[in-house]
């Protein structure tokens, strides 16, 4: 299995409602210095609907200013209608962070990455 392939079965199982960063994909996959590396697979995603690539964010929480399927505006929607609130282009990792991993910002940051 590629790197890439390996990306897009774990995304398959983040749930609903909630988003992982580029960050936690890579180490969870034994990478994780490859953050990079996933944002590349995530922009090939060959299936879109089937592969939620919306669910990713960076680790401030913060979406896509180029995501790849229809821009900022379209990841927002998608995740608005999962039910995970959307300001100023920011997620608040606290609240809406997979809870089966460690988020990264939790003690650092704020609601929507805002300094503690």
């Amino acid at each position: 299995m590629t790197f890439a392939q390996s990306v897009y079965e774990y995304l398959k199982t983040v749930p609903r409602g909630k988003v992982v960063t580029y960050g936690m994909i890579a180490a969870a996959l034994g990478r994780p210095r490859a953050s990079r590396q996933v944002g590349n697979a995530l922009h090939r995603n060959p299936t879109p609907v089937v592969i939620p690539c919306h669910r990713v964010v960076n680790r401030e929480g913060r979406l896509a200013p180029a995501f790849a399927f229809g821009g900022i505006g379209v990841q927002a929607r998608l995740l608005e209608e999962e039910g995970v609130e959307v300001v100023d282009g920011y997620v608040d990792m606290v609240k809406y962070c997979w809870d089966g991993h460690s988020c990264p910002v939790q003690d650092t940051l704020g609601p929507y990455g805002t300094s503690v």
